[in-house]
């Protein structure tokens, strides 16, 4: 191992309402990915009026939560203040500032970066000459595609239509943006704002305690730390919608910016609701027999996908549905290396179901 690799890496802390404001309307355009019921994430976005919903759904596949310009903001990075940094960038510069479509690509691998650069050039020139070509659907559509396994070809069209129109887009985004913040977040922001100060305040404790690869497994709910996400420097902050997944991007080239789940396992996403989301998925990966032969095999050794799908005679993208569901359960542990996944049996999360069960029946069985 080299220097760099064993070297501490600097941890700094970030905090803001506004990353889960822009979060959480990512997670309700994609609920399946997150575990959400997609019903209700429906009826979230139809608070919004229906031709702003309309265009947030549309611009969706190529602008997603532009990490990088809300962490550039200043503090209190509170849902009001980021509404009104969007406000001041002129609206036909609106989505470019956002997006930091004008800044170079940084780090990551090379065949990455060259995508990303070419991504980039295609959204800044259809911004700029107000068309788009057959091929920039295409090359877009492969690039990703894998990453959302729903995108179609058309949806990306639609959003290209809206791209080439950059002063109405950077309006009418705005004003969507406010919409959902009346109509839903600005309530919400009361909610998860305390919880996220608590997770903050856990995860700096327990990196006073823990060495980095330690500390990255625990804020992950069972990912070891890859050279994927090694970096000299990391920003970690905590998110409520994501959890138990973690939501990452590249800010500097040295510079990781992180975010864990910090939504408590008592605790459920949707606001009101009495059963917790952690518990509920839990029960359900148990209870499916596919997924408890996986668990099976994942508590005598590591295993690829591939590895699962021959012991299990199944094919390859069964398996990995199956182990996406036990990764929102925070069933199993994830390690990367070289691009393959290996996955194993998180131990801590078995023993700590039951407990959880008792605890829900105990608590409400009181409430009676």
């Amino acid at each position: 191992m080299t220097d760099k690799q064993t070297s501490s890496p600097a941890i700094t802390w970030d905090f803001g309402t506004a990353y889960e404001m822009f979060i959480s309307l990512h997670v309700l355009h994609e609920p399946d990915y997150f575990g959400i019921r997609p019903s209700w994430a429906a009826g979230v976005r139809s608070r919004i009026p229906a031709s702003e919903r309309k265009l947030l759904e549309e611009v969706y596949p190529i602008t997603g939560v532009p990490l990088k310009w809300l962490h550039s903001l200043p503090a209190p990075k509170d849902a009001v203040s980021a509404l009104w940094a969007l406000k001041q960038i002129p609206a036909a510069e609106r989505m470019i500032k956002l997006q930091r479509l004008e800044e170079a690509s940084i780090g990551g691998n090379p065949e990455e970066l060259e995508k990303h650069k070419r991504i980039k050039e295609i959204l800044l020139r259809i911004a700029s000459q107000g068309t788009w070509k057959t091929e920039d659907v295409e090359f877009i559509f492969k690039s990703f595609g894998k990453k959302h396994g729903g995108l179609k070809k058309d949806a990306l069209e639609r959003a290209f239509e809206w791209w080439s129109k950059p002063e109405e887009l950077g309006e009418g985004f705005l004003s969507a943006m406010q919409s959902y913040y009346q109509a839903f977040f600005e309530e919400e922001e009361k909610r998860v704002g305390p919880i996220l100060k608590a997770g903050l305040e856990r995860a700096q404790t327990l990196a006073s305690t823990m060495q980095i690869n330690d500390l990255f497994f625990e804020l992950s709910q069972g990912i070891q730390l890859s050279d994927e996400f090694r970096a000299p420097k990391f920003v970690i902050a905590p998110a409520f919608w994501t959890t138990p997944l973690i939501f990452f991007e590249r800010i500097e080239k040295d510079t990781m910016l992180l975010f864990f789940g910090a939504r408590p396992a008592d605790m459920s996403v949707v606001p009101g609701e009495t059963v917790p989301d952690a518990l509920v998925r839990s029960l359900k990966a148990l209870a499916d027999p596919t997924r408890l032969k996986i668990l099976y095999y994942l508590s005598n050794e590591s295993l690829t996908p591939s590895e699962i799908a021959r012991k299990l005679q199944l094919r390859p993208p069964t398996v990995t549905h199956h182990l996406s569901e036990l990764r929102l359960a925070s069933l199993v542990e994830l390690s990367l290396n070289e691009d393959e996944k290996r996955y194993a049996v998180r131990k801590q999360a078995l023993e700590s179901i039951f407990g959880n069960l008792q605890t829900f029946l105990q608590n409400n069985s009181s409430k009676e």
